[in-house]
């Protein structure tokens, strides 16, 4: 879909991390970016510092007259299942007749006929996807991503593409709550996990890990899924392979050692292997989400270097094993895991790096 025709882009719940990344990248394209959030943050504070006028009110007369004035078919309304259905604002635009759409509808728009590497799970989506795009950036690709995460190499949760007729690869945090991955057509999809998590939309895990499957059969005609070992898909009739730390899987890591409180493993196929990779990002549960991410790059055609090179430098994502400070008595780590298996490898990964010290929380 073009979005040409539209001069202005309103967005409902403007400070979310994936709606951010929607609002900045419209505000690249040139268009009027403005919005409602129902909280000052750090993210509606940047974005505010880069242009866009945001309003924390619920309130009608706050919305741009540019807006309200204007013909109804210059704007886009994009809004956050989180907001409210009896939000003021929402049934304004819906009663005056402007197109409104889920932030998951305008992200399979913009996506629609591009080749997509869509990165799904209950736990590991936001540093594998940040992962897989920092190895495209780093190796000369051109590469569009939305990210639900702070990318520290960047410092942003989106990353652009060159100006040019490149081939252009998007990345994309493909977020399963209320379904909205279904809205993918992704040319590669990698699922990380699929732990029980949003049953108040689910209602129960089957039907959660039902929507899963579904996504996965989301990928176009020559597509491939890229899946951690053990979750219930090898049975789909699809492209598919399948990762894991333990040797045993299609794409694996092996040799996994720490040094100096770093980690340095060695990968696999049925048709390569690359030596002695290394990589800042703790626990065994990233060296996992950094195998997943090579099978990507490779299927890429992305050489061993690159890959390589890039993971040596991949610094993370803000709030996911974030250090703070690091002295030989205490090191303070900032976490955002707050599902039981996040927390579980959090707390596994500084058992691992800092053995005999004293974890508290």
């Amino acid at each position: 879909m073009s979005f040409s025709e539209y001069k202005n882009i309103y967005f409902l719940g403007i400070g979310g991390i994936g709606m951010s990344a929607l609002a900045r990248y419209f505000k690249s394209l040139g268009k009027n970016v403005s919005g409602y959030d129902k909280t000052m943050t750090s993210l509606t504070d940047e974005l505010l510092q880069e242009g866009i006028k945001i309003h924390f009110e619920d309130d009608i007369t706050l919305i741009e007259k540019t807006i309200v004035e204007g013909e109804n078919s210059d704007t886009l309304i994009v809004y956050t299942p989180a907001i409210p259905t009896a939000h003021k604002e929402y049934n304004y635009f819906l009663s005056k007749g402007f197109l409104v759409k889920k932030r998951s509808e305008v992200l399979g728009m913009i996506t629609k006929n591009a080749y997509t590497i869509a990165v799904a799970g209950t736990h590991g989506k936001t540093t594998t996807s940040s992962m897989i795009a920092h190895i495209l950036k780093a190796s000369g690709k051109n590469c569009l991503a939305f990210l639900g995460g702070i990318t520290k190499n960047y410092n942003s949760n989106l990353l652009l593409p060159s100006q040019n007729d490149e081939k252009i690869y998007v990345v994309v945090e493909a977020d399963e709550y209320d379904r909205s991955f279904l809205f993918l057509s992704p040319t590669i999809s990698v699922i990380t996990s699929m732990d029980a998590d949003h049953l108040d939309i689910y209602g129960n895990e089957g039907y959660m890990i039902e929507s899963y499957r579904l996504f996965a059969q989301k990928l176009v005609a020559d597509g491939k899924l890229i899946y951690k070992e053990g979750l219930p898909l090898g049975d789909l009739p699809l492209n598919k392979s399948d990762y894991g730390v333990d040797g045993k899987s299609t794409y694996a890591a092996f040799n996994i050692t720490i040094k100096n409180h770093k980690y340095h493993f060695d990968w696999r196929n049925s048709s390569g292997f690359i030596g002695d990779i290394y990589s800042e990002m703790p626990g065994l549960h990233n060296v996992e989400n950094a195998v997943a991410a090579i099978a990507v790059a490779r299927a890429l055609n992305i050489s061993d270097h690159a890959i390589k090179s890039a993971l040596s430098n991949y610094k993370g994502v803000k709030r996911r094993f974030d250090y703070r400070l690091v002295t030989p008595e205490v090191v303070y780590i900032d976490d955002y895991a707050h599902h039981p298996e996040e927390l579980r490898a959090c707390i596994s990964s500084a058992s691992e790096l800092y053995p005999g010290k004293k974890i508290l929380g």
